[in-house]
């Protein structure tokens, strides 16, 4: 009988051990899935693939960004929403996907606010708005002066209805007083690629996409979208110039699913704010219009929950529905 007891005791013994080293394996063991839920070659895309390129070296397992776009981001967000909290799955999401949907669609496959672990502020986005070549307008008042005069002549494009194209122009219509087409595509590349083409004629989008076109003299930049001008655009006016009170400011941010573990988040916001505040990556970054951020996870999420409050009333004003 004390044979037998020894072995037993052993046995717990040794499950014991096997189960305390499995618990403390570090963090990650397998590669990291970061879901983009817009098209491949967008802004949101872009600055993935710069964070994972670099958590990759630091987490030394693969960070791997799958692209799942569709329903104005919310196919893609869905999954991290529905995925296991251990740090597998994450999200690059924006405004757009946690602050504005929710307010527009009335069918939502997940909650803005409640159903993500806000991990990490990642960057503001220099917001633009710019016109074809062919649009007789130079400036913004010259602008707003043609679209008086031919109204529903000038068509603008946008990521689907409710994404920050979309708020960015039904917002300008309204202040302007002008009345403009909107045509929705499936994500912001494809957007851009009709502008370009003289498809549309006006965009407002993140200098992520328009800017290379604005320099090869493919678009022309009229202006900025947020309250202030940008540091990366000093020479380029604000919309608010023109049409006082307009404004629209763009972030995203890094997303697990909700109920982390409080030291994952940690581990994970510590990574995310090192990459973030590299100076090759502030540089790349820089050069397409966007302007890298460091927060912790509270302060994201008091961003978040501000942002929720203030577009979702927005919304709501203007009668905007998503599809």
């Amino acid at each position: 009988m004390t044979s037998i007891l020894k072995r037993l005791l052993g046995g717990v013994a040794a499950l014991a051990l096997c189960a305390f080293a499995h618990a403390a394996d570090p963090y990650p063991q397998k590669p990291i899935t970061l879901i983009v839920p817009w098209a491949a070659g967008g802004s949101t895309d872009i600055l993935a693939r710069v964070l994972s390129e670099h958590l990759t070296r630091s987490l030394g397992q693969p960070v791997i960004v799958d692209n799942k776009p569709g329903a104005s981001g919310n196919i893609g967000s869905a999954m991290v929403a529905r995925a296991k909290p251990d740090g597998y799955t994450l999200l690059v999401g924006s405004m757009s996907t946690h602050a504005m949907n929710p307010a527009l669609m009335p069918n939502m496959p997940f909650r803005g606010v409640e159903d993500f672990t806000p991990l990490g502020l990642l960057a503001y986005v220099t917001n633009t708005m710019v016109v074809h070549p062919s649009v007789p307008a130079q400036n913004l008042k010259e602008l707003i002066a043609y679209a008086k005069a031919n109204p529903g002549k000038l068509a603008y494009a946008s990521a689907g209805p409710g994404s920050t194209n979309h708020l960015s122009a039904v917002l300008f219509e309204r202040m302007a007083g002008v009345q403009m087409l909107h045509v929705p595509y499936k994500g912001g590349a494809p957007a851009v690629v009709d502008t370009v083409a003289g498809q549309t004629q006006i965009l407002f989008s993140a200098g992520t996409q328009t800017l290379p076109h604005v320099k090869a003299g493919k678009l022309r930049l009229l202006a900025v979208t947020e309250a202030k001008r940008s540091p990366l655009l000093p020479n380029t006016p604000t919309v608010a110039e023109t049409v006082p009170g307009y404004e629209l400011a763009v972030w995203y941010g890094a997303f697990g699913p909700k109920g982390m573990p409080a030291d994952l988040v940690a581990r994970l916001n510590r990574e995310i704010n090192t990459v973030m505040s590299l100076p090759e990556v502030k540089s790349k970054m820089n050069a397409i219009g966007v302007e890298t951020t460091t927060s912790t996870p509270q302060q994201f999420g008091t961003i978040l929950r501000n942002d929720a409050d203030r577009y979702g009333k927005l919304i709501r004003e203007l009668g905007i529905h998503g599809e």
